[in-house]
């Protein structure tokens, strides 16, 4: 008797061993699902149409922060040319001290305090993305009531503003419906909630950060340029940070959503950088197309075209070679060339290259010296 006992507590056991070997057997294989061709083709197509959708609308959107900074003469944040020029310097220097935080310390912690960090940034750049689209769907018959917080330093001349925040009950309507999201994020750091707060930060990034002239966005694009093609194809830092970086500085799509649905592991992605930063030069474009008033936006939709077709010959070579790819290798030829040949057919190259977002900040910082020379020159009298 007890030996038919100890044969069936055996057969037990190693039945319960052969379920938990297959567990994690379709565990590990859900986590590496073999994608196909349909799948694939749907996982690219959207990462196209998430890539093209925060430059399109943030370069709209973009064009009216431009109008709203002119009319309230409130001097805008530009992008210098020494800016440009240092740009790639500190990114390299903030990607290789990502890397050997993940590999001195444990990633876990790290990504504890980075996703506390972009759990509140992913909130208010949501916030921002939602005002104007909550605000058209909330009835005119729910009041609008404005807020102002305004904390100010000193008195007199020497008054400065520390914080000085307009906002409605629609933005407070905003940030709690960003909030739900990004508690969701938080929990179970699912891919749609991911893309949610990566969408709203290009589309932020486009339209807030400007690049005063074309010399400025070229002298960036190429820095960047050879910034990606180092670390993608000389090093593994690019690679293994956008492997271990649990942040939504990337927007993914699942290549086995098909098989899997919602539950898909199995990721294709593309980072922020390869939309924010072309994303800014294209809606640089389509302010010097606003500032030729004239109908046509020759600039803005041939560099968008060309933008399109650098994102397909990515994802072509990354398909044929099995490799990562550095996007701004096929992305900035694109981009700075088809502008740069277009006003060359046009006949265009000096205005093209004359336009600036702000020009009056030069003409002050001209006639400042003369004003000071002729002060100079009454007290010598």
């Amino acid at each position: 008797m007890s030996e038919q006992v100890v044969e069936e507590i055996i057969e037990s056991v190693t039945e319960a061993v052969a379920e938990t070997v297959e567990n994690v057997t379709e565990t590990i294989t859900n986590a590496k699902t073999p994608s196909t061709p349909e799948g694939m083709a749907v996982a690219y197509g959207s990462l196209v149409i998430m890539a093209m959708l925060p430059i399109v609308f943030g370069s709209i959107r973009s064009v009216k922060h431009h109008k709203m900074k002119k009319e309230s003469g409130e001097k805008a944040d530009t992008m210098t040319a020494r800016d440009a020029m240092f740009f790639p310097i500190i990114a390299s220097a903030t990607l290789f001290g990502l890397y050997l935080f993940f590999k001195i310390f444990s990633k876990g912690r790290i990504n504890l305090l980075i996703t506390g960090y972009f759990f509140f940034l992913g909130v208010v750049a949501l916030a921002h993305l939602l005002s104007p689209i909550v605000g058209n769907l909330i009835p005119t018959s729910i009041p609008k009531i404005p807020f102002h917080i305004h904390f100010t330093k000193g008195e007199g001349k020497n008054k400065e503003d520390i914080i000085n925040y307009k906002f409605s009950t629609h933005d407070i309507v905003c940030l709690l419906i960003s909030s739900v999201i990004g508690v969701w994020y938080l929990l179970q750091k699912h891919w749609i909630a991911n893309n949610l707060f990566g969408l709203a930060f290009a589309v932020n990034g486009v339209e807030l950060l400007h690049l005063n002239n074309i010399v400025t966005g070229c002298i960036l694009l190429s820095g960047l340029f050879l910034y990606d093609i180092f670390w993608v194809f000389g090093t593994n830092v690019m690679v293994t940070v956008a492997k271990s970086f649990e942040a939504p500085i990337k927007l993914v799509f699942p290549q086995d959503l098909i098989t899997n649905g919602l539950s898909a592991s199995n990721f294709a992605m593309l980072g922020l950088g390869d939309i924010v930063i072309p994303g800014i030069f294209i809606a640089l474009l389509l302010r010097f197309d606003h500032s030729l008033k004239r109908k046509s936006r020759i600039y803005f939709y041939s560099t968008l075209v060309a933008y399109f077709l650098g994102l397909m010959a990515t994802i072509f070579v990354m398909h044929v070679f099995k490799h990562a790819q550095p996007a701004l290798l096929y992305l900035v030829p694109a981009c700075m060339g088809t502008p740069l040949l277009v006003a060359l057919i046009r006949g265009e190259i000096k205005p093209l290259f004359a336009y600036e977002d702000h020009p009056e900040e030069k003409e002050k910082e001209k006639k400042e010296p003369k004003d000071s020379k002729k002060k100079d020159s009454k007290k010598s009298k």
